[in-house]
C-alpha cells in the first residue's frame, strides 16, 4: 500500500510540474526584462468609470475622492454609480461627489454583472454618443493620482487594459496579506510576464478599462456568473482578443479580514471558477491544442492546481484510512500526508517569499509584518482546498463584503520599482 501511495503522489507531482513549471519560467522573465516601452497617446480619450456598488457608505468616497484628484483632465470622464440595492446613504454620497448616479432595486438578478449590465444600458440611453473607453472600478478601491493617466498610455496601445492591484491593508493580518500576496504575484508574475510574452493577461475582478470597440462586439455587458470578471478575460481572449496590464497604474484594494467573510467570498469565487470552466473549458483547450498560449494559460489558471491537489489529498487520506485499519501504523498515515503537502506548502513559501522581495517597497507594512505574512501565505492558500471542495456541492448566490477602510488619499507615496 506504502509503494501505491507514494506512486500516486509521484503522478500528482509530475502533472503539476508540467502544468506550473511554466509559471516558474515566468519569474526570470520578468525580473530580467522591462515591459515594452509605450507610445505616446494618440489623442486625450473620453472615459466612463463604471462603479458597482451595494451599502458602500463607508468607503465610496475615498475612491471619488481619488479620482477627483487625479493627474489626468477630468473634464474627459464621467463617474457613474449603480446604487445596487442599497439600504444606505450611498446613492447620495456618491451624487454629493458629483457622480452620476442610477438606483437598481432587483432582488432577483443579484451579483456585479447585473449592476454593471443596469449601469452601461442607462449609459447607453443617455449618453447615446458613447465614450472611447470604461473603467470598472469597485467602491473600496483607492487610486494612484496618475493612474488615468498611465492607463490612457497603455490604452493607445489596446483594446483592454488591466492595472497593478495592490492592497489597502497588507498589514491588517495573515488574511488580508493573504489575498494582497496572491494579487501582487498576479500583477508582477502572471500579468507582467504575459505582457512581456505578447500573450494576453487576464483582469481581476477590478482596476481594468474596455474599449467602446469591445462593448458593441460584445452586445453590452453579458457576463453573469459568479466570476464575472474571469468569464470576461475568458470571453475576450477565445475571441482573440489579448488582455494587456499597466503595470506603472496602481490600484489599491480592501481585502477582508474576517475568517468568516474571507470564506464567503472565496467560496463565491471558487464556485464561479467551476461555473466558467464548465462554461468555456471545451473551447479554452481546443484553443491550446490549436497552438494559443493565452487559452493554455488561461485553463491552468481556474482549475487544475484545485483538482490536482484534491486527488492528491483524497487518495492520501483513503489509502492512510486504510493503512490504519490494516494496522500499518500513525508514522504511516503522517509521514504520507506530510509528504503530499510538504511540497505544495514549500511551493507557497517561495512563490510568497519572491513576490515580498520584489514588491518590498510596494508593500506598505512594517518590515516584520513583511516577514511574517510570507510565513503565513502558504496556510492561507491552503484554505482553498476545503472551501474549493465545498464549493463543488454547496449552491453559491452572490453576497456582498463588508468595507470600512475609508480613506480620502494615499498615506504613503505610490512607490514603483
Amino acid at each position: 500500500m506504502e509503494t501505491t501511495l507514494r506512486t500516486i503522489n509521484a503522478v500528482i507531482s509530475a502533472l503539476f510540474f508540467i502544468c506550473y513549471t511554466y509559471q516558474f519560467l515566468y519569474i526570470p522573465l520578468v525580473l530580467a526584462k522591462k515591459p515594452k516601452p509605450l507610445t505616446a497617446p494618440d489623442r486625450p480619450h473620453r472615459y466612463a468609470v463604471l462603479i458597482a456598488a451595494r451599502n458602500e457608505e463607508n468607503v465610496i468616497s475615498g475612491l471619488l475622492d481619488s479620482l477627483r484628484a487625479q493627474t489626468y483632465d477630468m473634464s474627459l470622464v464621467t463617474v457613474f454609480v449603480a446604487a445596487d440595492n442599497c439600504t444606505d446613504r450611498t446613492a447620495a454620497i456618491a451624487r454629493a461627489h458629483g457622480a452620476v448616479v442610477y438606483e437598481r432595486f432587483n432582488q432577483l438578478n443579484v451579483g456585479k454583472g447585473y449592476a454593471l449590465d443596469f449601469l452601461l444600458q442607462n449609459i447607453g440611453a443617455d449618453y447615446p454618443e458613447g465614450f472611447d473607453g470604461y473603467f470598472v472600478f469597485d467602491a473600496d478601491n483607492l487610486l494612484a493620482p496618475d493612474y488615468i493617466e498611465r492607463m490612457n498610455e497603455m490604452f493607445s496601445n489596446g483594446q483592454i487594459v488591466t492595472s497593478y492591484r495592490n492592497s489597502k491593508n497588507f498589514g491588517g493580518n495573515w488574511i488580508s496579506a493573504g489575498y494582497a500576496l496572491w494579487f501582487l504575484r498576479e500583477s508582477r508574475y502572471l500579468n507582467g510576464a504575459r505582457n512581456r510574452l505578447g500573450s494576453s493577461a487576464a483582469v481581476g475582478g477590478t482596476g481594468f478599462l474596455f474599449s467602446q470597440r469591445v462593448l458593441d462586439e460584445s452586445h453590452g455587458w453579458r457576463f453573469y456568473l459568479l466570476t464575472e470578471d474571469i468569464e470576461f478575460s475568458v470571453y475576450h481572449i477565445l475571441r482573440g482578443e489579448k488582455i494587456a496590464i499597466c503595470e506603472d497604474a496602481v490600484l489599491y484594494d480592501e481585502q477582508p479580514t474576517g475568517f468568516r467573510q474571507s470564506v464567503r467570498q472565496r467560496l463565491r469565487w471558487a464556485k464561479g471558477y467551476l461555473q466558467v470552466f464548465r462554461r468555456y473549458g471545451a473551447d479554452l483547450l481546443k484553443g491550446a491544442a490549436k497552438g494559443s498560449w493565452s487559452c493554455f494559460d488561461m485553463s491552468m489558471s481556474i482549475l487544475p492546481a484545485f483538482i490536482l491537489t484534491a486527488l492528491c489529498l483524497l487518495a492520501n487520506i483513503t489509502l492512510s484510512v486504510l493503512g490504519l485499519m490494516q494496522g500499518v501504523g500513525v508514522w504511516f498515515t503522517m509521514r504520507s500526508l506530510l509528504e503530499c503537502m510538504g511540497s505544495i506548502l514549500a511551493t507557497l513559501l517561495v512563490l510568497g517569499g519572491i513576490t515580498v522581495a520584489s514588491e518590498w517597497k510596494r508593500i506598505h507594512a512594517p518590515a516584520w509584518k513583511k516577514i511574517a505574512y510570507t510565513l503565513t501565505f502558504p496556510l492561507f492558500m491552503l484554505t482553498y482546498l476545503p472551501i474549493s471542495m465545498a464549493a463543488l456541492f454547496m449552491k453559491v448566490e452572490w453576497k456582498p463584503i463588508h468595507h470600512s477602510v475609508n480613506l480620502s488619499s494615499l498615506p504613503y507615496p505610490a512607490a514603483k520599482n
